[in-house]
């Protein structure tokens, strides 16, 4: 009996088989057929056992020629830079590029460092699930930002500081205070390194057929190969065409995909009638994930997480000759990330048009929400080559971008913060002391290839990164922004909210993960339009097989809600207050700092007058600032 092409093309499903059992035998030449009409839009490799999903690839000769283009190209910089440098050992210019690095490649590295594949992957499979609320941050991102920009960094670099955390030993004088924040920013960011390295490379099994393991090895090594040998400098050349590629990556396949759906007017309309489209969601509920208010709140504190009090922009900003410099900079990168969210977003609203009638995800053809968008290109742009290939390297280059700015931040971190001072370490020359840190940095990339198995767990990329970024940045945002705006905190006050605020948002995140909150449930998804004599041999099949996966929509919970379903949007808020409040109270009971005792180059100078005032009226006389000694941390060539 000859088969029509239409019968063949209602019957394009996955079905994960045992490949020894009656059933894959009766299939394997049904789908080795379609493959051979073409009607495919990936091969079908292998199959895995019990359980497991089959591999799909739908790269050809030309897909992997783009994508070990990139790899290579990101390590010959890493040599190139090494090259360049050879003779001018010395830490400042391994970590700073010697403060005179071209501004036109920093912000290109500031963008590509500070957008992830936590962007790329995650808020488009955000927006697919829970539709656009979450867009709203970028409005209230700038009023955040403006702070960053008049405040933080023009006191940052000014004090020339190679690690923010030194701020902390001027402000607060003390070493506990000091490596206290250090420690958390450190495990963060490792935490973080391994979030960001295996969430995409989890997705991106889905378009080639590569194993995670495999995908997270080589990416690991080749990132810790360049940003070990080059420093800072090919970290932020190598981000300059990782940067470029992101974009055009996503560009062309939100491009080509808008044109197959009918424009951007017909994915609008599709995305409104799945109640995508959301803005002024005003529900003043906590529990509510997104909304007007919490989005509004979160987006307010994200540019002190990203901007003002992270290490690996920090960097990038005190890589260049002048404050000014610095400043345009901070914008360009304010601007590229309200552009990277537009462009993100909009890509999850392709994804949902293309998909809203038969997704993929319930239908069981890709098993983690995260796969969705290589997933999409796969399906619907495999049959153009190198397309699957372009993506995939820009999907490779928002990781490698991002990893690498963060392990060379990381490596800084334990240099200035827990290592420079130490007598064994003090005494080495600039040669000895750039090789401690190429150390740090390699050891750093293999800890994050080995941490990344352990993430694997948590939920849905861009929630998971959210949440810890909020409950660990909110406390440290909150200790820098008490020494800045409330001279009178002291260093027991800043311990103690310090601590109260990370232990409380510490418990938060861990209770919210052991309930289940990873993967929050999300807005209906359809399989209405999936082929009817397929949806039927599934359902004939899954008696006698047991491992098709069909996953079901998630259940809404019926418990009453606590405070774990509190959206991680108003927990980052209530660390950042937490910190502020209990710091002066503690400051206050324990006796406040005199004016003279905080130098004025460490505060703002609206809180250093209002000092003044408040310490005239209180104990009845008036004292002066004094100018702290900067010396004691500008850079020193060892």
């Amino acid at each position: 009996m000859t088969m029509s092409k239409e019968a063949k093309e209602t019957c394009l499903w996955k079905l994960c088989l045992d490949d020894t059992s009656r059933d894959f035998i009766v299939f394997k030449s049904f789908f080795s057929l379609l493959n051979e009409e073409g009607l495919l839009p990936f091969k079908l490799m292998s199959t895995a056992g019990s359980g497991d999903a089959p591999v799909w690839s739908g790269f050809t000769t030309v897909d992997y020629v783009v994508f070990i283009t990139m790899l290579v190209a990101s390590a010959g910089i890493g040599v190139y830079s090494a090259a360049r440098s050879r003779g001018q050992e010395s830490t400042q210019n391994y970590l700073l590029g010697g403060r005179a690095m071209s501004p036109f490649p920093v912000a290109l590295s500031l963008i590509g460092g500070s957008i992830s594949a936590v962007s790329v992957l995650g808020t488009p499979t955000d927006v697919y699930l829970h539709g656009t609320q979450v867009y709203i941050m970028s409005i209230s991102f700038f009023t955040g930002f403006a702070v960053v920009y008049t405040l933080v960094i023009p006191t940052f670099f000014n004090l020339r500081l190679a690690s923010i955390n030194k701020y902390l030993v001027l402000r607060y004088k003390s070493a506990t205070v000091h490596r206290l924040v250090s420690v958390s920013q450190i495990v963060y960011n490792f935490f973080y390194m391994g979030m960001v390295m295996y969430s995409p490379s989890l997705a991106l099994s889905t378009a080639t057929n590569l194993s995670t393991t495999t995908s997270v090895i080589v990416m690991g090594l080749v990132c810790t190969f360049y940003m070990t040998v080059g420093g800072v400098k090919a970290v932020v050349y190598t981000d300059v065409m990782q940067t470029l590629l992101m974009y055009a990556g996503v560009l062309l396949v939100v491009i080509l995909c808008c044109v197959e759906t009918g424009g951007v007017s017909s994915i609008w309309s599709i995305a409104d009638q799945g109640a995508r489209i959301e803005f002024l969601n005003t529900d003043p509920s906590p529990f509510v994930r997104h909304s007007l208010w919490s989005t509004s709140v979160y987006g307010f504190l994200f540019p002190f997480f990203r901007i003002g009090f992270n290490q690996n922009v920090y960097q990038r900003l005190a890589s260049v000759g002048t404050l000014t410099t610095a400043r345009r900079l901070s914008v360009c990168l304010a601007l590229g990330f309200v552009a990277s969210l537009s462009l993100f977003c909009f890509s999850g609203l392709v994804a949902y048009a293309i998909y809203y009638q038969c997704d993929p995800l319930t239908s069981g053809r890709i098993q983690k929400p995260d796969q969705i968008l290589p997933y999409l290109v796969i399906d619907k742009l495999g049959h153009l080559r190198g397309i699957p290939g372009i993506f995939v390297a820009a999907i490779y280059g928002a990781v490698l971008s991002s990893i690498s700015s963060i392990g060379n931040s990381i490596a800084c971190l334990i240099w200035e913060d827990l290592l420079k001072d130490r007598p064994y370490f003090r005494k080495m020359n600039n040669t000895s002391a750039t090789n401690v840190l190429k150390l740090l940095s390699a050891a750093t990339g293999l800890f994050a290839i080995a941490l990344c198995f352990l993430v694997s767990r948590l939920g849905t990329i861009m929630n998971v990164a959210y949440s810890i970024t909020g409950a660990v940045m909110a406390p440290l945002a909150g200790m820098y922004m008490a020494g800045l705006l409330t001279p009178w905190v002291n260093t027991k006050g800043a311990v103690v909210g310090f601590v109260a605020a990370f232990s409380f948002n510490i418990w938060l995140i861990i209770g919210k993960f052991i309930r289940g909150g990873g993967s929050p449930p999300h807005l209906p998804l359809s399989t209405d339009g999936c082929p009817e004599n397929v949806v039927h041999l599934v359902n004939i099949t899954s008696a006698t097989l047991g491992t098709l996966l069909v996953q079901e929509p998630p259940v809404d919970r019926v418990e009453s809600q606590t405070v774990y379903d509190i959206s991680y949007c108003y927990t980052s808020m209530m660390g950042f207050l937490i910190t502020l409040v209990v710091s002066n109270l503690v400051s206050f009971c324990t006796g406040p700092l005199s004016p003279e005792a905080v130098g004025k180059e460490l505060t703002c100078s609206s809180s250093a007058r209002l000092h003044q005032r408040l310490w005239r009226v209180w104990y009845g006389y008036y004292t002066t600032p004094v100018t702290t000694d900067c010396k004691v941390v500008a850079e020193v060539e060892l």
